[in-house]
């Protein structure tokens, strides 16, 4: 459950980031914060969701996810398909997220 969690946040917060992208790089009008400022609300409210004891470990978790997110994003939104290099970093970032939330606890 807690990677649907992390999909929807990283989502919410690459929506959120990218209507201040469009807003102050792409000249676009300035109601495009409304839903951006929605969408960050709501990418702070999942993360609360994660079952972690810390907040820090699901944030620490989440990064992974959504580092594999953003390079998506860049893929189906933005159009610039990802190299060999932007893969093996997700990949990367993927399993230390994976380590992080699933591993042994004392």
């Amino acid at each position: 459950m807690a990677f649907l969690i992390y999909i929807g946040a990283a989502l919410a917060e690459i929506g959120g980031c990218f209507a201040f992208w469009a807003w102050l790089r792409m000249d676009r009008p300035a109601w495009w914060l409304v839903p951006g400022i929605a969408s960050l609300c709501l990418f702070a409210w999942l993360l609360t969701l994660v079952a972690a004891d810390h907040a820090g470990r699901a944030y620490a978790a989440y990064g992974g996810i959504y580092i594999v997110s953003a390079i998506g994003w860049m893929w189906l939104v933005e159009g610039a398909r990802p190299d060999r290099w932007d893969l093996l970093g997700g990949l990367v970032c993927v399993a230390g997220a994976a380590v992080i939330l699933g591993g042994p606890r004392a």
